[in-house]
Parts: structure tokens; sequence; C-alpha cells
């Protein structure tokens, strides 16, 4: 066991302060005012700077040219004072206090609140077996979140949780660890001080976190992290919001990638009919014309592996199946006729038995075993396999030749990257590592994240200007920067579906933003109709919205599968397809900021206590609160609104004050929705498809009683023409005095479809007197029928409390004043 206990040498490097104690070194950069990276290592030197990880640094990087959104920054001068028994480093938010002996870490605010504290003599720890510690104290006032995707509620402490990447089908949502995603981040929330801290540890070996499950009488309430091999290195973030390091986190590992906008609608799926004898197209394309006869809207559909069966009855990617689909190129190009896009489900292992298996096997392009002179094989779905080796640049050009040659080249662009955890039990099997050679157990989370990239290149080389739209299952930090990702293969339950929701929040609060979770349950029976009905109206809120299923009882998961209950199905995926332009703008911005969709309650009030607990409620971002009913036979459902704003119920436009908890009767047509305060929700009312619809009327939800602004994103959609300006940012603000003026101020070259705007004004005390649209008057209606017919103009619903008020779209920035006088009437 070697403990760092005594500094013995400071060595002040550029940019970078070195430290050598008696058994390991450290370097410590101040990357900015908010953000420090301690590197520590047990061996000799530190290892290359080489990371498929980070987009952001301070130092070259072996990885640099490959890694096209990187970014270097300067850090700050790491100039330290030696106050005796420590040495001080400094930021403006931050104080760093590094003690000599017992050596140990401790980093303040700059009023010298603690906000991390090493465990003093045992702070970096290796032990015989190579395994690598971090120990830190912890209060009992902390919370953790993130971890990336992990099962049971939002809050981790008293959790120990594996990082490690598994296939987990039918996991139980609330227990089973590890799950897909191998992401070594968390929040540390203090509550007495409102101070939100991460720590993301920037290894991939397999590793684990302690919050307080181990416990020793000798010492503080503890926390640890500890990783199989490699160095600590980790990343402290301060906030002081959880909103705040949730930016730092993913200015480290890049922000989720733009998508594709029909990637916000219902992507249709099963396993079911791509396992058909034959005809498996004829069922896809039967499909998409069943949802337009039921008036479901649907953008897509992922195509399960049963496509690529080959005579033996075994899965053979880039292989197709001619019984299933005789003519893939023409089924592509029906689906695409029909509105539709298609994702073909891929997988990096290959049977032994692949026809393709011998020229990847010559090329070298798979993981070799620990002599370097043969492919490694190891179990994998129908028999051995072996793997192809992404951190190879042969494995890339080889995966991207076969990508173009069966998919992209036929004009698929969406790709969806399964089985990918990359379960190889030799852990010295070795990877190319870009010809360096190293061991898989040093890489093997990162493995998906460069499947992903691998694809984004091929749609970039061979689809020049065309958006990627990639989905992964597994994934390591920053995954988010390629691809959308979902939950695996989980349960159909009751249970599952509650508990989803916590694993999706956790993924947000990770950098994840674009996630979800299979609608209905993958694996099990056919869920019953009322929790089908109760899992469609909870995941049209997911970013990722796919009913898919391996059902195991021969049916097939279907958006009709209950006629009694089409109608509650139709209309919860319609209101998805009204809620397009928000999700869109709320992807827009976790491109820019990092910021979550579906953000956990004390995501947006971390001031309220009622919020630190709260798993299953959540915030579709800022403006709307969902309270979901997750119970079977549920009559009632109760739900706490947090303090510091007022709620209007989304349904009935009753408003309810914050900081109060209230129960609403519901029933299976019920979907508890809130509008906060200051709320502006963009709405595209008419929208059926987002590959052929245009939205030519926008509608505005608004409530204006406290200021607040909202930023509107347009693009084509489909191209990457916006990273060259063809887009437009409509930022709305809202200021609420005397009169509420409403302002929309413009940026970007695209040209709005908008041809019409159609504006709800959620009135508090009472109704307006008068609208102006740039100083000009705009008429009032007494009846609605009239302002319905009229071209601009509003009028008051006395019903909903509401100005409706609508007008022909402007094209350069403009005002909208809403007069709130009371008028005289009887003085007159």
């Amino acid at each position: 066991m070697r403990v760092s206990r005594k500094l013995l040498q400071t060595i002040p490097g550029d940019r970078y302060v070195d430290l050598v104690t008696d058994v390991s070194k450290y370097r410590i950069y101040l990357m900015n005012d908010h953000v420090i990276r301690i590197r520590c290592t047990f061996d000799e030197q530190f290892a290359e700077e080489a990371s498929y990880t980070l987009t952001m640094t301070a130092w070259e990087d072996k990885m640099d040219a490959m890694m096209e959104d990187r970014r270097r920054v300067e850090a700050l001068p790491a100039l330290y004072e030696d106050r005796g028994t420590h040495l001080l480093l400094r930021t403006n938010a931050l104080r760093v206090l590094i003690h000599k002996e017992p050596f140990a870490i401790d980093i303040t605010d700059a009023d010298g609140r603690v906000l991390h504290e090493d465990l003093k003599e045992r702070s970096y720890v290796k032990d015989k077996q190579g395994r690598l510690y971090h120990y830190s104290t912890m209060k009992d006032e902390d919370y953790y979140y993130g971890f990336g995707e992990k099962s049971g509620h939002l809050n981790k402490k008293k959790r120990r949780l594996r990082m490690h990447n598994v296939d987990t089908i039918g996991y139980d949502s609330e227990h089973t660890d590890p799950l897909y995603k191998h992401i070594p981040f968390y929040i540390k929330f203090h509550g007495p001080t409102q101070a939100a801290t991460g720590l993301f540890y920037h290894n991939s070996h397999e590793s684990a976190f302690d919050m307080g499950c181990e416990r020793s009488g000798y010492w503080n309430k503890y926390s640890y992290f500890c990783a199989d091999g490699g160095e600590l290195d980790l990343f402290f973030m301060y906030g002081p919001q959880i909103k705040d390091v949730v930016r730092y986190y993913t200015d480290l590992t890049g922000k989720t990638i733009l998508p594709t906008q029909y990637s916000l609608g219902y992507m249709g799926s099963t396993m079911y009919y791509t396992e058909l004898d034959r005809d498996s197209d004829k069922a896809i394309l039967s499909f998409m014309d069943r949802c337009r006869a039921e008036g479901i809207p649907c953008d897509g559909f992922f195509m399960s592996s049963g496509y690529t069966t080959g005579e033996d009855g075994k899965r053979y990617v880039f292989n197709w199946n001619h019984d299933r689909f005789p003519d893939p190129q023409r089924f592509i190009e029906q689906m695409r006729s029909k509105g539709a896009a298609l994702a073909p489900n891929i997988k990096p292992g290959m049977l032994l038995t692949h026809p393709l298996y011998r020229s990847f096997d010559e090329a070298g392009a798979y993981i070799r075993d620990e002599s370097g002179e043969q492919s490694q094989t190891d179990r994998y779905w129908g028999g051995q396999a072996s793997f192809v080796d992404f951190t190879n640049p042969k494995g890339r050009q080889l995966w991207k030749e076969h990508l173009i040659a069966s998919f992209i080249d036929l004009g698929v662009t969406a790709i969806w990257n399964d089985n990918n955890e990359y379960e190889i039990n030799n852990p010295d099997a070795l990877c190319d590592y870009e010809g360096e050679k190293k061991h898989i157990s040093a890489l093997r989370p990162l493995l998906p994240n460069l499947m992903a990239h691998t694809a984004k290149e091929a749609i970039a080389e061979a689809a020049p200007g065309t958006r990627p739209y990639l989905v992964s299952r597994a994934g390591f930090a920053g995954i988010q920067r390629y691809a959308q990702t979902w939950a695996g293969d989980n349960s159909t339950s009751w249970h599952s579906l509650k508990f989803n929701v916590p694993v999706i929040l956790g993924m947000g609060l990770s950098g994840v933003a674009n996630q979800g979770c299979d609608i209905g349950g993958f694996f099990g029976p056919a869920p019953e109709p009322e929790l089908f009905v109760r899992w469609v109206q909870n995941g049209i809120f997911q970013p990722r919205f796919s009913i898919h299923s391996c059902n195991t009882d021969n049916t097939v998961t279907e958006p009709w599968m209950y006629p009694s209950c089409t109608p509650y199905v139709r209309e919860a995926i319609r209101l998805r397809y009204r809620l397009v332009p928000y999700f869109y703008s709320l992807l827009h911005e976790a491109s820019v900021e990092g910021s979550p969709v579906m953000r956990p309650m004390v995501y947006e009030f971390q001031q309220d206590p009622a919020t630190w607990e709260e798993s299953f409620d959540f915030m579709l971002g800022r403006s709307l609160l969902v309270a979901n009913v997750l119970e079977k036979g549920a009559e009632t459902r109760t739900v706490y609104l947090p303090e510091g704003c007022e709620w209007i119920d989304w349904h009935t436009r009753e408003r309810y004050a914050g900081g109060q908890t209230i129960r609403k009767p519901v029933t299976i047509h019920s979907i508890p929705m809130f509008i906060r305060s200051g709320a502006i929700i963009p709405l595209a009312p008419h929208l059926q498809n987002i590959h052929q619809d245009r939205v030519e009327e926008l509608h505005l939800l608004i409530e204006p009683s406290e200021n607040a602004s909202f930023v509107l994103y347009e693009d084509d959609g489909v191209t990457n023409r916006y990273q060259n300006g063809d887009y437009l940012t409509t930022t709305i603000s809202v200021e609420t005095q005397r009169n509420t003026v409403i302002s929309f101020t413009k940026e970007g070259a695209y040209p709005s479809t908008v041809k019409r705007v159609v504006m709800e004004l959620v009135c508090k005390h009472i109704a307006p007197v008068g609208v102006m649209l740039q100083g000009r008057k705009l008429p009032m209606f007494l009846d609605p029928s009239k302002w319905e017919a009229a071209e601009e103009g509003w009028y008051y619903d006395l019903e909903r409390t509401s100005a409706k008020i609508k007008y022909k779209n402007c094209e350069s920035d403009y005002e909208v004043t809403v007069n709130f006088d009371v008028k005289d009437l009887i003085s007159i």
C-alpha cells in the first residue's frame, strides 16, 4: 500500500505546478477561475497526454489532430504562496490549499468555505493490486447527483456504484448496477451553503464510487473513487449553481451534438418485424401507413438487427437479408416518400462465420489477444466473435467503407450503434491505440464513443453537409458530442416505468442531454393497457421517443395495440409534436450550454430543500413541470410545486402559489403539467410530420408575471449549414412593469418558415385593454369566431384567463406591448 504522506518538493512549470511527495507526483492546472485539474501518478513520470475524451485542454495532446472539436485554452498562472504548513494557489473564485504533512488538498471558495476536502492521511493511495484510490470527506448535508446512467433514486448518497459497460437486458431500474454507460463524474450539493461542485475522473479503467457505504470509526465520514489502473486525473468544478457545474463539465467533455430535427419525432421500432420469415420491408411500410391512418405522427423507424440475418440464422453486420428486404434501396426510398428516416441497427462484434470476418482479420482491424499475434475472440450474440478496434486507423477506415457501401450510399444517414459494450473478458487484450498498443482494460468504455465518431466521419465523407443522426447504447464521458443515447433493454413493468425517470435525469446531469428509454418496455410480456398508456404519456417528454420492444409472449408493442386506448396514445403523441419547437430550442441550448432537456427539480430550484431528493417529477426546460402518473390504478396525483414562483395548470389554467403540495384528481386521460410563471413555450399546433411539414403558424404560450427570456432556434433541421450562419435565433424577452413588453431580437441568416404568430398570454389578474405591434394598435375582438377569421388582432378568453394575440410574422426585430391599465367605465 502506497499513500502520499509528505510533500517533498514544489516545481513551478509553464502555467502549472508540480508537486513531489514521498511516493507520488502531482501536477495542478488552474484551468480557469472555476475549474482545477489535479493529476496524480505513482509512476516515475506522468503518462503522455493522449485523450479521446477532453474537448478543452491547456496542453499539447497526442489526439489533438483527431479530435476536431477540441479547443486549447491558456491556464491561469499557477502562482503559489508558501504559508508554512501549506501552499496556497488562488483564482478569483477558489483557493487551493496543499497541506505539506500529512499531504492533502483542500479547495475553498473565496470566502474560505470548504468545497472539497481530501481525507487526510489517506487521500491518494495505490494498493498492492495496482488500484488507485482518492478519498474525500463528506458531510451529512451533502447530496450526490450524476454518475451517468445509474439505477435508483436521483440522490446517490449511501450508494456504491460500479463504472463498467455491460449488456443488462431486462435490468431492474431501481437496483441493477452497472448499466450501459461509464461516466465517472458526479455533482456534490451541500444543502446549508447551497454550493454545488463537480468531480470528473479522467480515467477509463474499470472503477467504482463509494458514496458513504463504507465506514470506519478512525476516520471522518468519507467517499472514495477507485480505479483499476491509469492515473488519478481529476477535474474539480465549482458552480455554485448545479447548472454551472454541468456547463463546466460539458466544456471539458463536449456539448450535446445538435441533432436532426426529425429525431424529435416518434421513431417506430420493434424486433418483431425484422424477424418475420420474409417481407419485413412490407411490414414496416404498412406500419407507416397505419400510423397515418390512425392519425399518429411518425418520422422514422429504428430497424432491428434481424435485417442482417444470414442463411444460418445468425446476424451479420452490413449484410441485408433479401428474403426480408429484397430491394434495400427501393425500401429506403419508399420510407423517405412516407416522411420517415431509417436507422439500421449495427453491431461492432463480427462472428467468426461472418462473410467479412477474414478481410477484417487480415487487415488487423480487430482487437488482438495479449500476444498481439491473433484477433481476440469472445462470447457474443450468436457465438464467438472478434471486435472492431476503433482505436486503430485501419479498423476505422474499413468500418467506414462498409458503412458507406451498405447504408450511406443508399441514402441512410441515421445509424443505430447497438451491443457496443465491448464485453471482452481478457483484460490484457490489446487495442492499437493509434499505434502505441494498450490493454483494453484501459480503453474499453471509449470504444463506443469512437464507434460513433467513426460513423460521424463516414457520413461527413460520403454525404457532405448532411447532419448525422447517431444513436448509441453504450458510451463513456463525452458520448453526448456524437450521439443520442437510450437506457438500453429495460424491463416491462410499472417499476421500470417509474425508475427509468431518474436514470434519464441522472444522465442529463452528466452532460448527456439527448436521451430516453424504450417506451412500453423492451423485455417482458406485452405491457397491460394502462401501463402502456402511462409509458407513452411519460415518454413524449424524453428527447428520444421510441416505442420499442422484444416481447416474450409473441406480441408486438404498437401504438394501436389496444384500440380502446389508442385515442389516449394518439393525443399524447400529438402533444409531443406540438412541443417540437420547444424541444428543438432546448437541444440547441444543450449544444451551446450543456443544459439538460429533462431537468431534475433540484437543477432549477436548488434553493428549495423540498427538491433535493425529488426523483420522479421533472422540469422540461425551464418552463414546464411534468408530474406524470407512474402508479397503477392511480386516482389522484400528489405534486410538490417549488417555491420562488407561481404555477399554472396546463389544462385548466388554475393558478397555484409555489412552496406547497397539491393533490390533483387523475384519469387515464391525464398528463399532469404545470406552467412556471415567466414561462415562454413555443408550439407547433399543426405539425404532423417533421420531414414534410413546414411550421408556418407558431404558437407562443407566455406567462408574463415576471421578467424572463427564451431563445427560439430555427434552421433547416437536416444539414450542417447552421455551422456557417444559416440559422435563426429569436430571443423572446418579457419585461413586465406597468405594461408588458414582449420583444423579439433575431440573429442569423436562416429564413424562418413561420408566417403567422399566435400568442397566448396567460393573464394573472385582469384582461388587457390594448395590444400594440411595433407601436401600431391591433384590433380587439369580442367574438372569438371573428378573431379566428381575421388576419390579426386579439381577444380575451375569460374561461382560460388568456389574451389571444395573432399577427403576421415580422422578419426584423419587433415588440408587442400589452397594456394592462384598468379601464374606468363609470367616470367616462
